[in-house]
């Protein structure tokens, strides 16, 4: 039988909308070679706080399947970003402390754009080499001093932690979890089904 991982992806208000429809499109997308309907590689979800409606950036709703408090297991989270992350968020101690916990039971840690300052104010990029929004850079740098910040790349694999550049670059990193895991050629015939322009080695 097929392994299948299950996703959870975090959402909250000003969240930037590529930053989590990106990787859910990508993870929800993919398929096993075998094209079966129960062959799904990924079972994609969506966590907030309290479970409640999210307006995201731009006045998109969506309605998260889970809160912090009825969230099944899972064995990979993304963390997006977007102005809910890096002006807010990263003050929420809940979200942080929710970040960090989680940690010890799952399989990989990925954040995408300014989700990665919420990993790091969750000391889970210390001493590790990450990225982010090139915009964020220097905010990265200046917060939080223990982290290697790698500039002008998509996404940087530090093993059970990822972390991808600003809001398309989370597409990138879908894309190479999934090469990662599964292989380039799922990861090719995934791109190859959303016309998306990658070439996976």
């Amino acid at each position: 039988m097929n392994q299948q991982w299950k996703v959870a992806i975090l959402l909250f208000d000003d969240i930037e909308v590529l930053d989590f429809a990106g990787p859910f499109e990508v993870f929800s997308v993919a398929a096993y070679l075998d094209q079966q309907i129960d062959s799904k590689p990924f079972l994609v979800k969506t966590i907030s706080e309290k479970g409640n409606l999210v307006r995201a950036r731009n006045g998109l709703k969506v309605q998260p399947d889970y809160s912090f408090y009825n969230t099944p297991h899972f064995d990979i989270l993304v963390i997006p970003g977007g102005p809910g992350a890096r002006e807010r968020e990263i003050e929420n101690e809940k979200v942080i402390q929710w970040i960090a916990g989680r940690m010890g039971d799952i399989e990989l840690m990925t954040s995408v754009c300014t989700g990665a300052l919420l990993l790091a104010k969750a000391g889970l990029l210390n001493q590790k080499r990450a990225t982010t929004h090139w915009a964020s850079y220097d905010r990265l740098e200046a917060e939080f001093p223990e982290v290697k910040v790698q500039r002008n790349v998509k996404f940087v694999d530090e093993g059970n932690v990822v972390t991808s550049g600003g809001i398309s670059a989370g597409i990138n990193m879908s894309f190479h979890i999934i090469k990662r895991l599964l292989g380039p050629e799922i990861a090719q015939q995934t791109a190859k089904r959303m016309e998306y322009d990658i070439v996976i080695e």
